[in-house]
């Protein structure tokens, strides 16, 4: 008597067995991912900044001309300004801050290329 109340026991175990396995496997394929996506998100949005092209979820393509904790507000067109809450930036196009470091390499590397060229030019 006591063989056949353990032996539906375990059966109702491999019973609910499927049904665990497809919840952890939605978890792994479906909310992790959406999850970490919503979290790039936030940060991307967290750090704009001005100077920042950037797309919007509608498709507009702008430079980031002011920001506050909630808004952004985007020159679309020289001379046409449009304000946007912060969720509605898709990506980022082209950091400010970035283009700023590359114009500083740019004109190191230029002046570095004078120095050059002034000491053949005197040999």
């Amino acid at each position: 008597m006591f063989y056949a109340a353990d032996s539906s026991g375990s059966a109702g175990l491999f019973t609910f067995l499927p049904l665990i396995l497809l919840i952890a496997v939605m978890y792994f394929l479906m909310i992790r991912p959406q999850q970490r996506r919503r979290r790039e998100a936030q940060e991307m949005q967290a750090r704009l900044g001005t100077g920042d092209e950037v797309v919007t979820i509608g498709g507009l393509y702008g430079t980031i001309v002011e920001a506050d904790d909630e808004t952004v507000i985007l020159e679309i067109s020289p001379g046409v300004h449009a304000r946007y809450a912060r969720p509605a930036i898709a990506r980022v196009i082209s950091s400010g801050a970035a283009d700023e470091e590359e114009e500083e390499e740019e004109k190191s590397e230029d002046v570095a290329a004078r120095v050059v060229d002034r000491g053949k030019a005197k040999d």
